[in-house]
C-alpha cells in the first residue's frame, strides 16, 4: 500500500512540477486578453481580430476586457499583478511599453521586468499632417513657416506618441510654436481641419480618409523608413537634422512575468499563424497597418530598443514627466 501510494505521489507531483506537461493542456479554460484603451479604438477592434483567431486554433475563448485610464497604466498593472499562468494577457502598444516610463513619475509597473513578450502585432505608421490651406508641403517647409511666425504656428496632439514626435521636431529644429492638447487624436484634426490649429501627428487608421480626400497634406513618418502604405510621404529622418529619427506606434501581447515559456511559445506560434493569413493581412490592412510578427526573444529585444529611443527623445524634448 505504501509504495503504491508513493508511486502516485510521485506520478502527481511530475505532473504538477513539469512546465511542459502543463502547458500541453493549455488553455484549459477561457484566457483574458486585457486591453488599455475603450472598446472601438483600434487596439481593442486588433485585439478582437486576434482574440478570435487564438479561440480557433487553440480551442478556448479569448475573451477581450477593456481598461481604459491612466495612459494604459490601469491594464498594464492589472495583468502585471495577475498571476502568471497565461489566463491573463495584455493587448497593448507603444504607450504603456515605450512612453509611460517616462512620461510618470510614479509608473505603477515595469515594461521589462513584469513582463514576459509573447508577440509582435503590427505597426502602425504615424504620419505628421497639416492643414493643406497653409503653403506647406514638406517637414522642410514647416520649419521655415514656424521660423518666419515665431508664436504663430499651432500644434495639435491627442496620446503620447503625438505629443512626442510634435516635441521632438520642436526641439531638434528650435521652433517656436504653440502647443495643444487634446483628448484624442480625432479631436485634434478637427481642429486641423477646421483651421483652428496648423498640423498634429495622425496615425494612418485615422488620417487616411482625411489625407486621400485632401483634406489634410500629409509631408513626414515618424518611422525610420518610408510606409509601404504611404510610399510617396518622406519620412522625419530624410529631412537635414533628423537623421535617425524613428519613433514607431505599434502593437503587441505580452503575459506577466515568469510565465511558462512553452505557454509563451505556443500563444506566439499561434499568433504568427494567423498573422500569416491573407484574410489576417486584408484586415490590418483596412487599419493601414502592417504587420509585425516576432518570436517573444525578438520582442524583448525591441521593447528594450524602443525604450531606449522613447527616453533619449522625450528628454531631448524636454517633456517634464507628470
Amino acid at each position: 500500500m505504501c509504495a503504491r501510494l508513493a508511486v502516485a505521489i510521485a506520478a502527481l507531483s511530475g505532473a504538477l512540477l513539469s512546465p511542459s506537461a502543463w502547458s500541453q493542456a493549455y488553455p484549459s479554460k477561457p484566457v483574458r486578453m486585457v486591453v488599455p484603451f475603450a472598446p472601438g479604438s483600434a487596439t481593442d477592434i486588433a485585439a478582437r481580430m486576434i482574440a478570435e483567431e487564438l479561440r480557433a486554433s487553440m480551442g478556448q475563448s479569448f475573451i477581450v476586457e477593456n481598461k481604459p485610464g491612466g495612459s494604459g497604466q490601469i491594464a498594464a498593472e492589472t495583468v502585471a499583478k495577475t498571476p502568471a499562468d497565461g489566463y491573463t494577457l495584455l493587448f497593448t502598444t507603444n504607450t504603456t511599453h515605450s512612453a509611460n516610463p517616462f512620461l510618470f513619475k510614479k509608473l505603477r509597473y515595469d515594461p521589462v521586468r513584469d513582463f514576459a513578450p509573447v508577440a509582435r502585432i503590427m505597426y502602425i505608421p504615424v504620419v505628421l499632417v497639416v492643414d493643406p490651406k497653409l503653403p506647406i508641403h514638406s517637414l522642410a517647409e514647416l520649419i521655415a513657416q514656424a521660423k518666419a511666425q515665431p508664436g504663430k504656428l499651432s500644434f495639435g496632439y491627442g496620446n503620447s506618441i503625438g505629443q512626442v514626435v510634435g516635441a521632438s521636431v520642436a526641439h531638434t529644429a528650435k521652433l517656436d510654436v504653440v502647443t495643444v492638447p487634446y483628448k484624442s487624436t480625432p479631436q485634434a484634426m478637427t481642429d486641423v481641419l477646421g483651421g483652428q490649429v496648423a498640423y498634429t501627428v495622425a496615425d494612418m487608421a485615422s488620417g487616411n480618409a482625411y489625407i486621400k480626400s485632401g483634406k489634410l497634406r500629409a509631408i513626414a513618418v515618424s518611422s525610420a523608413k518610408r510606409s509601404s502604405l504611404i510610399p510617396e510621404v518622406p519620412a522625419i529622418a530624410e529631412t537635414a537634422g533628423f537623421e535617425g529619427f524613428d519613433l514607431s506606434a505599434w502593437l503587441a501581447i505580452f503575459a506577466p512575468a515568469g510565465t511558462s515559456t512553452d505557454i509563451i511559445h505556443a500563444l506566439n506560434a499561434e499568433t504568427n499563424k494567423a498573422l500569416a493569413k491573407p484574410t489576417i493581412k486584408e484586415r490590418i490592412a483596412q487599419f493601414f497597418a502592417e504587420p509585425a510578427p516576432s518570436s517573444p526573444e525578438e520582442l524583448g529585444e525591441f521593447v528594450r530598443q524602443q525604450l531606449a529611443a522613447w527616453g533619449t527623445r522625450i528628454k531631448q524634448a524636454g517633456i517634464e514627466p507628470e
